[in-house]
């Protein structure tokens, strides 16, 4: 008898790309293999790509380094979106196998005959306009929160990004399947669902396989919010300009969604917003935020910020970074723009120096702490709900609440994916935030 394969996974990138790896390890789980944590020997090794960022894809070659090192005949596959852009770089990666692009990931089991290394690197990717159907996912088992993929693609052409080259055009999951999904979900005795995809807000379109849409994002939110079994919903990120009064009015009402958005900016420059080609001035950002604060003004309102665009002065990054300090937000995502090929920006003239990008990184990442501590600050002396998190980390226990502070306690494995309702009493010297139980634990 033969012993059953093994199988393990590594993934970069974004929320969704984690849902994605969750569903395709299901399906080698399907086809009889064992998963195992990726610093194990395994007879596959699976690198779900990403192409947002530099640094990912020089970290694709590291990660393909420790997997020869773990095993040197181990067959080593790469998916995802770099694996959808720049294929045969991938493939040329000494010990690569199999590339497979934006469609043909799914279908990643069906490529794997007879797991013999290959000379060089096999690669299967579409043309990204085939990639017009819809694949749903969702993750589970390794977190106590689960991200479930509701859309996938984008249409819109923001001139810094890759990623309708990678996932091709906005499409959506039907009502019906995510609702199933989410009831799976929720029966495996997970308290928390984060939606995702590349772009939630256009939810609805393409869902039977035209520009159509049948639901909206307000109708997916309504309806998820009525499956029971399940405590909190969050929404990842959503486009300013696709975040409509309606939706935040239900947040503000919701039994199961949370108040925390996460709303990317890009830049508090009108004119590199529209060097940008984003859908917005940063006066609607403005609004968003505003009528977020009057409905839930404990809301946590996160927000992405790219610096060092072409064109972006000094005054245009001030006045991005004044925008941000004026503006009542309780986080920053901060990227340093960095050129991507066959995108408009990277022919752009007026290139700011890597130098000064790093040097306004430091400076937003540093009012991002300042405006973190200022929204704990104001948090503190609540009462508030916390879902505590399933790793020991140097003797603590964290947690988030619903308006995602970050909570710590001494370890406690009984409050592995609990609620408990808790008092927020004071900021620790790390700038996590301690609290008192509101009762007697009912601990086992």
């Amino acid at each position: 008898m033969n012993p059953t394969k093994k199988v393990a996974f590594y993934t970069l990138g974004c929320k969704l790309n984690f849902s994605e790896t969750s569903t395709i390890a299901r399906s080698f789980k399907d086809e009889g293999f064992d998963r195992v944590d990726f610093k194990e020997t395994a007879d596959i090794y699976v690198i779900n790509t990403c192409s947002v960022t530099e640094n990912a894809d020089k970290r694709f070659k590291t990660i393909v380094k420790h997997a020869q090192k773990s095993n040197p005949d181990a067959f080593v596959a790469a998916i995802g979106c770099y694996a959808q852009l720049k294929p045969e770089e991938l493939a040329d990666v000494n010990g690569v196998d199999l590339v497979l692009g934006a469609t043909e990931k799914f279908k990643i089991t069906d490529y794997l005959n007879d797991l013999t290394k290959n000379d060089f690197g096999e690669v299967h990717s579409c043309e990204i306009e085939d990639a017009d159907f819809y694949v749903g996912s969702y993750s589970i088992g390794d977190r106590t929160r689960a991200f479930l993929k509701v859309q996938d693609g984008c249409d819109y052409k923001c001139t810094y990004c890759t990623i309708p080259l990678a996932r091709g055009i906005s499409r959506s999951d039907t009502m019906v399947n995510v609702l199933q999904n989410a009831k799976e979900i929720s029966e495996k005795g997970i308290k928390e669902i984060v939606l995702t995809g590349v772009n939630i807000g256009d939810y609805g379109k393409g869902e039977f396989g035209n520009k159509k849409h049948e639901h909206t994002f307000l109708d997916l939110v309504k309806e998820l919010d009525k499956v029971e079994g399940i405590e909190r919903l969050r929404i990842s990120s959503i486009e300013p300009n696709l975040l409509k009064n309606e939706t935040i009015d239900l947040v503000s009402n919701s039994r199961a969604f949370v108040p925390h958005f996460h709303i990317p900016l890009q830049s508090g420059s009108n004119d590199v917003l529209k060097k940008m080609k984003r859908r917005y001035m940063k006066e609607l950002y403005v609004d968003r935020v505003s009528k977020i604060k009057e409905v839930m003004p404990h809301a946590c309102i996160g927000v992405d910020v790219i610096v060092g665009f072409p064109g972006e002065t000094d005054d245009a990054f001030l006045e991005t970074y004044n925008f941000l300090n004026a503006l009542d937000i309780s986080y920053l995502h901060v990227f340093q723009y960095s050129e991507r090929d066959n995108t408009e920006a990277a022919e752009m003239p007026n290139v700011v120096s890597k130098a000064k990008r790093a040097k306004r990184s430091k400076m937003l990442r540093g009012l991002s702490a300042k405006k973190r501590r200022a929204f704990y600050e104001k948090q503190l002396n609540t009462e508030r709900t916390v879902l505590f998190e399933s790793e020991n980390k140097e003797g603590y226990i964290h947690g988030f609440t619903e308006n995602y502070v970050k909570v710590k306690a001494p370890w406690n494995p009984e409050l592995v994916n609990t609620l408990e309702n808790v008092k927020l009493t004071k900021i620790d010297d790390d700038g996590l935030v301690r609290f008192e139980f509101l009762k007697e634990l009912a601990l086992k």
